[in-house]
């Protein structure tokens, strides 16, 4: 696995929900395009045995994964070795289809495989021999103009498709996506955080992090206590949780200053955290916050994994990693620029050059992480270098960690 590394960017419906995953491995190669496509058949066996070792819901979680694929790789039978009911079988529009490949897939297809068709721009013939099989069209919107999307989406309708906008780069491509038709969404519009506006800032979630970090930075608990009067809710929660485990005491905790002292800091932060990814603003627990919130505690727990690998013995710097990864997509999630969150929290100058600038070590680490999530395999390779400590079968390792590590977060707050 030295040579491969894992990134995975989410899919939304059409309510902004969290649907499934596209996975991307790649080879490191000097080439920038060098990526899931190229040379896959070879990457095969790494791919299983990843999902082997790992399960593939440690990666995913309860979440469909799209995966590329192409004949080759199909007719190693490999495919037969993932769960067709956690995965969508991706295929190039570019791939060539012959009459093996649709037998192969046919079989596939009645096995209970779902298959997508990416990367589409125009319907050709080769295209039309594996539409039947097909589940999900993959439309790349970035590079038709309006008329030209309105034509190829009514040219889909013979077939019984869902169709996927995938390369939406902007708030108004993907409201023009939205207004033709499109059941799914899939782009960096979704994953930078810069370009999601139009939400209002969720007081509680605020004053989680705001929480968090004073716990984090070893603030006295007099701060911790006035913090949590401001928000009677989670003031009641505490003392719930902690007098349903302090069973053997002689009587009630009745104060949070005395909850606090009783749980310790560490199992208060782990609380804070869970809180902090399962608030909603809705009843719906794969909402886009969610979405988001989980990215962010993925790449969070990637930038402590980072730092521990960068000072092992340093934990306050593994923290301020960690809240660097959490805090780096909070603006998304409350829709208020990163400087007025940074005011608010009051963090490290460290960590807000990180944020603003990606200036600093961690500001570096920050890049990498970013980097690793989108795929992009010139900056991964560059900030690699410039580290100077970590290498891609580490950095692959450390992510599946951090995948696995947000899941089982997930299915302890469920």
């Amino acid at each position: 696995m030295e040579n491969i590394y894992l990134a995975k960017q989410p899919i939304l419906d059409r309510n902004k929900d969290l649907v499934a995953y596209e996975l991307f491995f790649r080879a490191n190669d000097q080439d920038e395009s060098a990526g899931f496509e190229n040379g896959l058949s070879a990457t095969a066996n790494v791919i299983v045995n990843a999902y082997g070792n790992l399960g593939i819901q440690n990666v995913l979680g309860q979440q469909r994964g799209f995966i590329n694929i192409n004949k080759e790789l199909i007719k190693s039978d490999l495919v037969s070795l993932l769960p067709n009911k956690h995965v969508v079988l991706e295929i190039s529009s570019s791939e060539e289809i012959d009459e093996e490949f649709i037998t192969l897939c046919t079989e596939l297809k009645k096995s209970g495989y779902q298959f997508a068709l990416a990367g589409v721009t125009a319907i050709n013939e080769n295209m039309r021999r594996i539409l039947p099989l097909v589940n999900i069209v993959k439309i790349d919107v970035s590079g038709l103009s309006k008329e030209a999307l309105t034509n190829l989406v009514n040219q889909m309708k013979p077939w019984p498709v869902l169709l996927l906008a995938e390369k939406v780069e902007s708030h108004e491509l993907a409201n023009q996506c939205m207004g033709i038709g499109f059941e799914m969404f899939q782009g960096y519009f979704y994953a930078k955080p810069e370009n999601i506006s139009g939400k209002r800032a969720d007081p509680a979630k605020l004053s989680l992090l705001q929480l968090l970090t004073l716990v984090m930075s070893d603030s006295d608990i007099e701060e911790i206590d006035r913090e949590f009067k401001r928000q009677p809710g989670l003031s009641y929660n505490l003392m719930r949780m902690v007098n349903s485990v302090a069973c053997g005491l002689p009587q009630k905790v009745n104060s949070i200053k005395q909850s606090i002292m009783l749980l310790g800091r560490k199992q208060l932060q782990r609380w804070i955290q869970l809180l902090l990814y399962t608030t909603e603003n809705s009843g719906n627990s794969e909402s886009m916050d969610n979405a988001l919130l989980k990215t962010a505690a993925a790449r969070g727990k990637l930038m402590e994994l980072v730092a521990r690998a960068e000072r092992p013995h340093d934990k306050n710097y593994h923290e301020r990693a960690f809240m660097v990864g959490i805090l780096s997509l909070l603006d998304a999630v409350l829709g208020i620029e990163m400087q007025q969150i940074i005011d608010k929290l009051g963090i490290p100058e460290e960590m807000s050059q990180a944020l603003l600038t990606h200036e600093g070590r961690l500001g570096q680490e920050l890049k990498l992480v970013e980097a690793t999530e989108a795929g992009e395999v010139k900056t991964i390779q560059n900030s690699l270098q410039e580290l100077g400590f970590l290498g891609l079968e580490e950095l692959t390792r450390l992510e599946l960690e951090s995948l696995s590590w947000v899941n089982r977060i997930g299915e302890a707050a469920n």
